[in-house]
């Protein structure tokens, strides 16, 4: 196919893909008589596969970098052993996030039902006194993400 066909099938623009091939990370399978560049089905597959390692929170020069590193290795099982300590390293790293994110999850959670609860509160009542909020709608202290905002 031509970049214009991959350029539809992948979602990225021609331009993407021509910076992707200046990277190093994209090649043509092929080229036309006229010169035109041919790509493969597999071309679809690593345009997936860098999506997702930007997914997972690698720039493009680092997806360079490491294909660079990857293509050192003349034999299979070396690349492959590197590729699976590769994918380990960032297995963790999300892990962490997802951790992180959980426990973002929790205190925002826990701020809404915090603050669904100062709707029982006088509506005239002045904002300064919602930093020392001791109202029996509330369990407990204010969490810091609700608690925060009153801190100068």
């Amino acid at each position: 196919m031509r970049i214009g066909q991959l350029a539809q099938l992948s979602g990225k623009t021609a331009r993407t893909l021509h910076f992707y091939e200046e990277l190093g990370l994209l090649r043509p399978s092929s080229r036309t008589a006229g010169g035109f560049r041919q790509y493969s089905e597999q071309a679809v597959v690593r345009i997936r596969w860098i999506e997702r390692l930007q997914e997972i929170g690698f720039s493009l020069p680092e997806i360079q970098d490491f294909m660079a590193r990857l293509g050192e290795h003349d034999q299979g099982p070396a690349a492959m052993t590197q590729l699976s300590a590769f994918y380990q390293d960032k297995l963790a790293e999300t892990e962490a996030r997802l951790a992180r994110l959980s426990a973002l999850r929790h205190d925002l959670a826990a701020s809404i039902d915090y603050l669904n609860g100062c709707r029982t509160c006088d509506p005239l009542t002045p904002r300064q006194a919602c930093a020392a909020c001791d109202a029996p709608h509330h369990d407990g202290p204010a969490p810091t993400m609700v608690s925060a905002v009153h801190t100068s």
